[in-house]
């Protein structure tokens, strides 16, 4: 066995579960062997790491002593049932879900971000909601160089948030409504194709839904601030991968547009594409899809607030907003060598 990592991939035969397999291929974390896992359903299908092909084990019959990080996007139900066993038999879980975010006790990390709270792990690192992600990216740097005060963000969901069958649909409708048939939907949700449906997961009690509210907690949590004011309202729209954000905030001390788009420019992960012609600003689907980036264009002063600036922020939600995310912990963690085995 090669010197290395041994690491399992929970939900391997998801979207993200699969781009996991893909980044971890291509990562710097060194890998002694590889488990892709899944239900009972999808036991026995075959999926791809690199070249190696990898038959999927079924989560519940897998013994986590044999791996030294897990590597989870199956939902909040599966997390909470198997992270304590993959804990409990020495195993480090990466969590994709929203089971463990909001947990005091439990890091939810960004490694550009908020790389140190890898070291306070007790087992489980928590992986922030995919618009959060890109969000904090585009942020950390303006809050160290002016403060934050407020932030107000909407976003523009991509379908590949809600998984592979949101993606399908999307097709099938557009394919009906270009062929004079009509959409066909499920459960009384609006169609996804050739609209803007301004309601992301179940609805709060006080008007927000769950993705708005996600936001607020995860942006304080890992800029470790709850003095800043945030307020989010997320839409999906008809593309297939990339979120975009429009992100207006204000900072506690005046930094100029100038000043933004310099800082921005050196931030790590961060790619800036800013330029006052058409084209000159990035979008999901001819920037950001299947890349690794959080890209920001559009930076402005805002007209209406002395301190006042305006970004337009977008990334690739499987890859940097979950499975990229996932491994770049993987990889600090590593790095840090914190409550980590590693198989010689």
């Amino acid at each position: 066995m090669a010197a290395g990592y041994r690491v399992a991939v929970v939900g391997a035969t998801g979207v993200v579960g699969e781009a996991m397999l893909e980044i971890l291929a291509e990562s710097a974390l060194p890998l002694a062997e590889v488990f892709a896992l899944a239900s009972e359903r999808s036991a026995g299908e075959t999926v791809h790491c690199g070249g190696a092909e990898l038959r999927v084990g079924e989560l519940a019959k897998f013994d986590f002593s044999r791996a030294d990080i897990a590597l989870s996007s199956a939902g909040a139900t599966v997390s909470a049932e198997f992270a304590p066993r993959a804990v409990g038999a020495g195993c480090v879980v990466i969590d994709n879900s929203s089971q463990f975010r909001y947990d005091r006790e439990i890091p939810l990390v960004v490694p550009e971000v908020n790389p140190h709270a890898v070291a306070g792990h007790r087992g489980i690192i928590a992986n922030p909601n995919c618009s959060t992600i890109q969000l904090v990216v585009a942020l950390k740097p303006l809050y160290d160089a002016a403060g934050l005060a407020r932030v107000n963000v909407c976003t523009y969901q991509s379908v590949s948030g809600a998984g592979r069958r949101a993606v399908t649909e999307l097709a099938e409708q557009s394919a009906a409504l270009l062929n004079g048939r009509p959409a066909q939907t499920s459960g009384g949700a609006k169609q996804a194709a050739f609209n803007a449906v301004p309601h992301i997961d179940v609805f709060q009690d006080n008007g927000y839904t769950r993705e708005e509210m996600k936001i607020v907690w995860e942006t304080r949590k890992i800029l470790e601030d709850e003095t800043i004011r945030i307020n989010a309202t997320a839409v999906r729209v008809p593309v297939f991968y990339g979120h975009s954000e429009a992100v207006h905030l204000e900072t506690r001390d005046k930094l100029s547009a100038a000043e933004a788009l310099e800082i921005l420019a050196g931030a790590p992960g961060v790619s800036v594409i800013d330029e006052h012609k058409p084209g000159g600003y990035p979008t999901a689907a001819s920037d950001a899809a299947n890349r690794n980036q959080v890209f920001v264009g559009r930076v402005r002063e805002d007209i209406s607030h002395p301190n006042g600036l305006n970004l337009w922020v977008v990334s690739d939600n499987v890859r940097k907003g979950a499975a990229l995310n996932s491994v770049q912990i993987a990889e600090v963690l590593a790095g840090e060598g914190v409550g980590l085995r590693k198989t010689a």
